[in-house]
């Protein structure tokens, strides 16, 4: 039976490839993103049925329920959860932070999944069994891998990945999370800040080639498979061996 899954941030970059990766292996996605144009533009480009198009602010609690109720209102139920969706800081460090910065990291790099998972865990606990994957970062376990905000926000995700994966693994919802490293991406293309570049730029020689959205969409749908039905309140690093050393 081909599964439900939700995916936010499902426009670019390794949302877009969750999105494909997830229809080519024959299941039924949502993709979500903000940016109306560029969904539309991967929904035709993959050119199946099998995924929809659902343009929202996941960031906000309203949003982030009716994104699941679209979901299971089309298909019934809902399997996957995907919580992709997330921004940079450009390497801003502490001190440069505005109040405007840390709302908008902290809005879509947390907020967004706390939403989401709460919003579709009661029709996961009602069927017994679903699967969470949450986008953390190799930020999300060191100091050195982004700016102030960031760094805080995927830590977060960290906790919030390990805490349902504790509590709501014994009611058959497993929970888990990729920690991608340097991707090729839009995400590159930041402009970053002087005084974080200078802090990160003699380490920057360490940092493995970039590795591809789709090597990253991989992993992501091993986690929300059967074949990692005992992997629960992981935190994968996906990051070509960065966080290795």
């Amino acid at each position: 039976m081909a599964r439900v899954v939700v995916v936010t941030g499902g426009a670019s970059g390794i949302g877009r490839a969750m999105v494909r990766r997830f229809v080519d292996g024959g299941d039924r996605v949502l993709a979500v993103d903000l940016d109306d144009g560029r969904l539309r533009k991967v929904i035709a480009e993959i050119g199946s049925d099998d995924v929809q198009p659902w343009v929202g602010d996941v960031a906000t609690a309203a949003g982030a329920a009716a994104m699941i109720e679209a979901a299971v209102g089309r298909w019934g139920r809902l399997d996957v959860l995907c919580n992709n969706a997330g921004v940079l800081d450009n390497l801003t460090p502490l001190h440069e932070t505005d109040d405007a910065t840390w709302r908008r990291v902290m809005g879509v790099n947390v907020d967004g999944p706390f939403f989401a998972c709460r919003a579709a865990l009661p029709h996961m606990l009602a069927a017994g069994r679903g699967c969470i994957v949450n986008t953390a970062s190799a930020a999300g376990e060191h100091g050195g891998r982004g700016g102030a905000s960031y760094t805080a926000s995927k830590h977060a995700v960290v906790g919030l990945t390990r805490n349902i994966a504790w509590y709501y693994g014994p009611k058959g919802v497993r929970c888990n999370a990729i920690a991608p490293g340097s991707v090729l991406t839009k995400m590159q293309s930041m402009v970053p800040h002087n005084d974080g570049f200078a802090r990160t730029a003699p380490y920057i020689p360490l940092i493995p080639p970039a590795g591809r959205a789709a090597e990253v969409a991989e992993a992501a749908v091993f986690l929300a498979s059967d074949a990692a039905s005992y992997v629960n309140g992981s935190i994968l690093a996906v990051d070509g061996g960065w966080t290795a050393y």
